[in-house]
């Protein structure tokens, strides 16, 4: 007798392994339906219980059709000041497909006898909420994932890794449950947390000390959360002065090891971090940046290039030179590296360089703007940092007489600004008294000419070496004006009453 000994392929399987074979379980997105229940019936029982999740809480939030309807339905009429229960939901509901999969009408009812102590409303709501966002953590990563498959030759990885910085940092904040009221005492403290640090420092500074003491007195140093506006024309030096308060903060942070200044996020969308870098290097070796760029260096010159350069490479800054950079995209490298350094500071050259979405450059400039100078305003709000923006000017300056920037020579001018804390402009009259030096006329005599010559180089002198930065506005200080030194040989401002021989 022969036996058979052909075997299934289960039988090939050893018992203790069987299961790797076995279909996978089906996984449910997260939901928790007897919580929705739950809350429902709160507030079916006590209208109050509303209060405590309306704020953070949509119906969109709720993983069954019906409950969502059932919730909007109640926040309406409560909103109107009405009675929500089960009877003035009923005539809402009684041909409403949704709610019959789950039972009708009669469901309310249920709803109501389901309820749960309206004391724990809140903690119901907010595992809602936490369902709802883990719903939409793996719809983003499906997202992620997809694109990512996709060879679109438009569409760099470099963007889809900030589209989902930008999409999973939307996710964390809306709905944040800390937001809201919060009690006067609680804001007296937090000010008087402010005044304390200020008094605290021998300079009286509540905010980033800059090191030009006439412009820390009438700012009291760069506050945090406010947006600055560092504006002018061309070859006034707006990116000198915004290099050198860089660099000065910065330094400050790391001799004081923290006390004071701040870490330095510097985007220069304009200039290349090696050309950035080298204006420091000039300014702190007394080595002219042009005589460094065309190789003119003596060695005793250069041995001082060295030097400096050897005690920079610990100062905290840190440079973005992508030029074209979105509002979108500065906003999250910025949040990468508020992480990873505790940024303290940020500075963008310059704001017209900046990108904004597709939806507002199809709007026209004047909506790109706004948009930019809201997501910059928002930064500095959200990472608890000044923001330091330079912007350029329009060209009706050069058209008057007086040089001196006003508020309305800004470029789109109604959202800058309208969304800076401070506005600041950089004016050098310096500049245009040696463009405009007087020419003979041909029926002046040459002692009149002479004497306007005289005049003129009385004035350019008087003029060499000074700046003016004009604050045209403040939104928590007075306006005004402060005179600096500057030398443009080494791209540096410094405090008006020092020697050159001093710097």
């Amino acid at each position: 007798m022969v036996t058979n000994t052909a075997s299934t392929s289960e039988d090939l399987v050893p018992e203790e392994d069987a299961s790797e074979f076995e279909t996978p379980a089906f996984r449910q997105l997260p939901r928790n339906i007897e919580a929705e229940r739950g809350l429902l019936g709160a507030i079916f029982v006590d209208n109050r219980a509303m209060e405590q999740v309306a704020e953070f809480l949509r119906a969109e939030h709720f993983a069954l059709t019906a409950h969502a309807r059932i919730y909007e339905a109640m926040n309406k009429l409560i909103d109107r000041g009405q009675i929500a229960d089960p009877t003035t939901l009923r005539p809402y509901f009684e041909a409403d497909n949704s709610l019959e999969d789950i039972g009708g009408a009669q469901y309310l009812a249920h709803l109501a006898a389901s309820a749960i102590n309206v004391i724990n409303s809140r903690e119901y709501g907010r595992i809602i909420y936490d369902m709802h966002l883990r719903r939409e953590l793996i719809a983003l990563g499906e997202r992620v994932v997809n694109e990512a498959y996709e060879n679109d030759i438009d569409l760099e990885a470099t963007s889809q890794i900030e589209e989902a910085e930008q999409a999973l940092y939307d996710l964390a904040t809306t709905g944040d449950f800390d937001g809201g009221f919060q009690p006067f005492k609680t804001a007296v403290m937090e000010a008087i947390k402010v005044a304390d640090a200020a008094h605290a420092r021998q300079g009286g500074l509540a905010g980033v000390g800059t090191d030009l003491i006439d412009l820390d007195k009438l700012l009291g140093g760069l506050h945090r959360s406010d947006l600055l506006i560092l504006a002018g024309r061309p070859a006034m030096g707006k990116t000198a002065l915004a290099t050198n308060i860089a660099y000065n903060a910065a330094k400050n942070h790391l001799d004081t090891k923290g006390a004071e200044g701040a870490v330095v996020g510097f985007f220069s969308l304009e200039m290349s971090a090696e050309q950035l870098a080298a204006r420091i290097l000039s300014e702190q070796s007394n080595v002219s940046s042009d005589r460094m760029r065309k190789g003119e260096l003596t060695n005793e010159e250069f041995s001082r290039l060295a030097q400096a350069s050897n005690a920079l490479h610990e100062v905290p800054i840190f440079i973005d030179d992508t030029p074209a950079l979105t509002v979108s995209a500065l906003r999250t490298r910025a949040r990468r590296l508020k992480r990873q350094n505790d940024l303290g500071l940020i500075v963008v050259d310059y704001l017209q360089l900046i990108s904004g979405s597709a939806k507002s450059r199809s709007d026209g400039r004047v909506q790109e703007v706004s948009e930019i100078t809201r997501g910059l305003k928002t930064l500095a709000k959200e990472l608890d940092v000044p923001v330091i923006a330079l912007s350029q000017l329009s060209r009706q300056v050069e058209q008057r007489e007086d040089k001196r920037p006003q508020l309305a020579d800004l470029r789109e001018s109604g959202s800058i600004e309208q969304d800076a804390d401070v506005v600041m402009f950089i004016y050098r009259d310096e500049y245009y008294l040696e463009k405009a030096e007087p020419m003979q006329r041909a029926d002046e005599s040459p002692e009149k000419f002479a004497q306007r010559q005289s005049g003129w180089e009385e004035r350019v002198e008087r003029a060499r070496g000074k700046a003016e930065v004009i604050v045209a506005k403040q939104r928590h200080g007075p306006v005004g004006s402060v005179k600096l030194a500057f030398i443009g040989e080494f791209t540096r401002f410094g405090n008006l009453e020092e020697q050159h021989d001093d710097y």
